[in-house]
């Protein structure tokens, strides 16, 4: 087997190409432009019982460009390099505007905001490997798994993905910055049986932007077996209203709901339960939410955003309260208010851990359900209604008594977030997403 091939494009290529995009755009009649441009390259690798199962090697490049005529905004894309293509594009993007009606709140970032230092956030940690070994980390994977215990009788495979790529933003301010990154992922996912032929699925994965950091092959497919496992024998509850305790890996999503209920477009939009909520206390004085772009080897992290603008540390919910939105230029003016640097979202959003271990919270909760797995989306961003199919454990007396499976949780996002009465000390970072258990005091549990 050979290896991924290589980049073809340097970070000085691109960045002239961009440059040649923004000169194209101002000879062409642009009152304003901004353009990117991105190479990256990939190898991925699945294993399923012991067997290469697939082997994709993937190489990419794209080229955007935005041009304003006043404030009148077109857009155009192109995969080809040649300066034809690039010109073509460039008056692809000007006939988009010409017939496109002004809008006054369309335009480029704000001068002042822009990015003028670049911190090192060390992204960049190619991984040079060849898919001969890359199979056999995945194997090593899935046969941890498979060897832990004879009921994990099925698997749906072992993976492992390498990626890198450089991106280059510029605009007619005379902003232009460059980005090197490089993500890495190992996961496993096995299929358990009981002797009475009832299956159950989980894995298990691990991410980062170096190699090294990630965890053991042996490791990762041993957590996927425990969990697989420790789901035998599910049954379903009768309905009732009780505590609901979410374990890291889910809990994350309730972060991400709230960073949908204050990002720009739903604010001005007015389709989310959480406009003018800024300033006021919509979760309890122990819960704090942080922005962290400037995170060294972080998953999200960036010195600057989509638009240039400067990303920064920040709180997002402080004591409880809202602090601040997620917001792009466009939607900041439309809200009367300053980018926050969110131009393609947050960026390493995280939720403050406590200091009770899982264990501990589950003491707490007493008697309630533990959600390890959420199935389908009920979520009226709207209003904040939410329901969602649940998997995961019930627990008495604080202790884990037997798995439970074909049960839905409901509730409100504005009660579920004010019902936050404790957050564990386990932090999981799988991603721009980094949370803890949460335990929320009581929702409504939809059983038998």
């Amino acid at each position: 087997m050979s290896q991924a091939p290589h980049s073809t494009l340097d970070t000085s290529a691109l960045t002239q190409i961009v440059d040649d995009m923004l000169n194209l755009a101002r000879e062409q009649g642009a009152s304003a432009a901004e353009a990117s441009a991105s190479t990256g390259k990939g190898l991925s690798v699945t294993v399923r019982l012991g067997e290469v199962e697939s082997i994709e090697y993937h190489q990419d490049k794209g080229l955007g460009v935005t041009v304003y005529l006043g404030q009148s905004k077109g857009s155009a894309s192109t995969s080809d390099f040649s300066r034809k293509a690039l010109s073509e594009t460039v008056s692809a993007a000007l006939t988009i505007a010409r017939h496109t009606a002004a809008d006054p709140f369309a335009g480029l970032a704000d001068p002042e905001l822009l990015a003028k230092d670049f911190p090192d956030l060390d992204l960049y940690h190619p991984w040079s490997i060849d898919a001969d070994t890359a199979a056999d980390l995945a194997r090593r994977c899935e046969a941890a798994a498979r060897d832990s215990d004879p009921r994990i009788h099925n698997s749906e495979g072992g993976s492992l993905g390498t990626g890198e790529g450089t991106s280059i933003y510029g605009n007619s301010l005379g902003f232009m910055g460059s980005s090197r990154s490089s993500r890495h992922s190992l996961s496993c996912s096995v299929i358990a049986e009981d002797s009475k032929g009832g299956m159950q699925r989980d894995y298990w994965y691990d991410v980062a932007r170096a190699a090294d950091a990630l965890a053991t092959p042996e490791a990762i497919g041993k957590i996927a077996a425990q969990r697989a496992l420790r789901r035998l024998d599910a049954r379903k509850v009768a309905t009732t209203k009780a505590p609901v305790l979410f374990e890291n890996q889910v809990a994350s999503s309730l972060i991400g709901h709230l960073a949908s209920a204050i990002s720009g477009g739903s604010l001005y939009r007015k389709s989310s339960f959480l406009v003018d909520s800024l300033g006021k206390q919509i979760f309890p004085e122990h819960i704090r939410i942080y922005e962290e772009p400037l995170r060294r080897l972080g998953l999200g992290s960036c010195s600057f955003d989509g638009e240039g603008v400067a990303t920064r540390n920040r709180n997002i919910i402080s004591g409880g309260v809202l602090e601040g939105y997620i917001l792009d230029s466009y939607s900041a003016r439309k809200l009367n208010m300053k980018t926050t640097g969110n131009a393609g979202g947050a960026h390493n959003l995280t939720l403050q851990p406590g200091k009770a271990s899982l264990d501990e919270l589950l003491r707490q909760m007493g008697r309630g359900l533990l959600v390890t797995e959420l199935i389908g989306f009920g979520i009226n961003m709207v209003t904040g209604d939410y329901s969602r199919g649940a998997a995961g454990f019930w627990v008495e007396h604080g202790e884990i008594q037997y798995p439970v499976e074909e049960i839905t949780i409901a509730g409100t996002l504005q009660g579920m977030f004010q019902g936050m009465c404790a957050v564990g000390n386990d932090l999981l970072i799988h991603g721009n997403t980094g949370c803890p258990s949460i335990l929320i005091d009581e929702m409504m549990i939809a059983g038998d």
